[in-house]
């Protein structure tokens, strides 16, 4: 029991470098968000097409909304500021995205030929994808220089589920709950200073 308890005192004084989770978790998002943001933002007519395609109400205004969400929350979540108020709209829009770019398509981005989850709840999508890259990698060995082309990677067909807009949204959940973390960001520093730290 001693060695149990000694253990978890050790365990324990990790705890003074706890803000490296939000702080990896925020690292990892910003960027996402912040190409996506400026992705809209650049095209904001060709996404619109795609917005009104997929039966949002006034596309562009949606564009907008979507584009300035993302960059201005990656953004925030790269600096630490008001990380708990950004994750709230970030999440919304992972939902959104999720519902209505994602979800026909089922969970898994790329079509895995053995499911890493149980809930995956479009298999004939799988199915179908991988008949299509077999098809793809037949006509690339055919006709192109198929060595070259997957040197650096295999040849795949996305399928373009949920997945990581799911994921995304868990990582901003967790970020609403803990919030930026300490020391590595603007929240903690503007905390401080009015003494709610």
């Amino acid at each position: 029991m001693q060695k149990l308890l000694q253990l978890q005192a050790l365990l324990d004084k990790t705890r003074k470098v706890d803000f490296l989770g939000p702080l990896a978790l925020r690292l990892y998002l910003a960027p996402i968000f912040i190409l996506a943001g400026m992705n809209k933002l650049s095209h904001v007519e060709d996404v619109a097409s795609w917005f009104e395609w997929l039966g949002f109400p006034a596309p562009t205004l949606m564009v907008y909304l979507a584009g300035l969400t993302e960059l201005l929350g990656g953004i925030a979540l790269l600096f630490g500021l008001a990380v708990r108020w950004f994750a709230i709209p970030l999440m919304f829009t992972m939902i959104v995205a999720a519902a209505t770019a994602h979800w026909e398509n089922g969970w898994h981005v790329l079509p895995e030929t053995q499911l890493t989850v149980p809930w995956e709840w479009k298999v004939e999508k799988i199915t179908e994808a991988n008949i299509r890259k077999e098809k793809a990698v037949e006509i690339l060995k055919q006709h192109g220089n198929y060595d070259w082309l997957t040197e650096h990677g295999s040849i795949t067909i996305l399928k373009n589920g949920i997945e990581f807009a799911a994921t995304y949204f868990i990582m901003l959940l967790v970020l609403f709950f803990i919030g930026a973390g300490k020391y590595a960001s603007l929240d903690y520093w503007i905390a401080r200073k009015f003494k709610t730290v």
